[in-house]
């Protein structure tokens, strides 16, 4: 097995909504482990480097000819499986679920084991809960019972996730995986409103060194018109 790491970090506030709430406390929660650790769900993860991938391809296709997109397609294909099938028992790549750095989570379970920090102080140390309400464009006044309270992951919060492979991935598998670590500029919900903005970083598992730069430029010179 050939193991990668992406890393990411959280340049503005952001909620990996699990898709409720709690009551009396946030109308959207976010997704965190039996710690209070946030998460973004590796499936939530994987499907967002896809739909980079799927923007990556349709831009190549227009300044392509045919048979040299397909050698991205063929990529796309390794990476993320096909399109309209069970990708995740087809594609090459599976991705864990991004978490805190593992030094940390492995700390604050040790704490929490001995008695110590409980799930909720946790989260509430690496979250906040923002409200904001509805306005009515027309009176410039906020919409009755339109107050919403949404809990957010703190900026600069750093994440991790394994990228595992079955075996090695081709150099333009890299080269493609590469552009849409560059392309991953946003996660969870907010997005249009500059919720979730991150820089993302692919790193190599055997020796941990950032690897993002040079496959890049293989995918750049490959994909020139």
């Amino acid at each position: 097995m050939e193991t990668f790491w992406l890393g990411f970090t959280l340049e503005s506030d952001a909620t990996f909504g699990r898709g409720d709430g709690v009551a009396g406390l946030v109308d959207a929660e976010v997704q965190h482990d039996e710690y209070g650790l946030p998460m973004l769900n590796g499936r939530t993860l994987k499907g967002l480097l896809a739909a980079e991938c799927a923007e990556i391809l349709f831009s190549i296709e227009r300044a392509l000819p045919a048979e040299r997109v397909q050698r991205w397609t063929t990529a796309a294909q390794g990476l993320f499986g096909n399109h309209g099938s069970r990708a995740d028992a087809v594609a090459r790549m599976r991705v864990s679920d991004a978490c805190l750095p593992q030094d940390l989570r492995e700390a604050i379970a040790e704490d929490a084991r001995l008695g110590g920090t409980k799930r909720l102080s946790t989260l509430d140390s690496l979250t906040a809960i923002r409200r904001q309400t509805a306005m009515d464009a027309a009176i410039g006044a906020p919409q009755e019972n339109t107050l919403r309270a949404s809990r957010v992951i703190l900026r600069e919060t750093p994440f991790e996730a394994r990228l595992d492979f079955a075996d090695q991935p081709t150099q333009d598998e890299l080269a493609l995986l590469a552009a849409c670590v560059k392309a991953f500029r946003r996660a969870g919900t907010g997005k249009t409103r500059g919720h979730g903005r991150l820089v993302a970083t692919l790193y190599d598992g055997a020796n941990g060194r950032a690897i993002t730069d040079e496959h890049f430029a293989r995918f750049a010179q490959g994909a020139q018109g």
